[in-house]
């Protein structure tokens, strides 16, 4: 397979809500109650889920939030550029690729709650991985924040939010 759309019909992926394309591949059969959770959770959750995930071109996946850990590994295309920014307002980036003498990374974590983007380091290219969460995602621990918002807790990083908010 060559190119994105060879990608995205090939894995059947649809349209992601933050920019992008996915499609779910594992959800746990096994659950855990909300009891046995952190308090950020409203309900039961499975064990852990897993997606595929690909951005294509000058796309980009905009500034979310998830409560859990998320894991991304790198599979095919240009390597994928992940924007955090922590709580605190530090901003750093990681490079989800195969070319380690450039500082790329084949798995990267994202830490829960911290928000998060991503871009396709080559904008000529598509950026192809895998994100795994646990406990499982749910959308009710899916947060996009506006614009605006992000803008007035981290006017810092005002130029970086601009770039990954719609």
């Amino acid at each position: 397979m060559t190119g994105a759309q060879s990608w995205i019909d090939g894995l059947q992926l649809r349209p992601h809500p933050e920019g992008g394309w996915f499609r779910e591949t594992y959800r746990s059969g096994e659950m855990m109650s909300r009891a046995a959770l952190p308090p950020r959770f409203e309900g039961d959750r499975t064990f852990s889920t897993a997606i595929y995930f690909l951005l294509d071109g000058d796309d980009f996946s905009a500034l979310h939030r998830i409560k859990q850990d998320e894991v991304f590994h790198f599979y095919d295309g240009s390597a994928l550029s992940l924007h955090v920014i922590d709580p605190q307002g530090s901003y750093s980036m990681v490079t989800v690729g195969r070319d380690l003498s450039a500082g790329q990374v084949p798995q990267a974590i994202v830490k829960a709650g911290w928000l998060f983007g991503a871009t396709v380091s080559d904008p000529s290219s598509y950026s192809l991985v895998g994100c795994t969460v646990a406990p499982g995602f749910d959308f009710a621990d899916f947060e996009m924040p506006d614009r605006e918002e992000i803008c007035r807790q981290f006017p810092q990083h005002r130029r970086v939010i601009e770039r990954l908010t719609r």
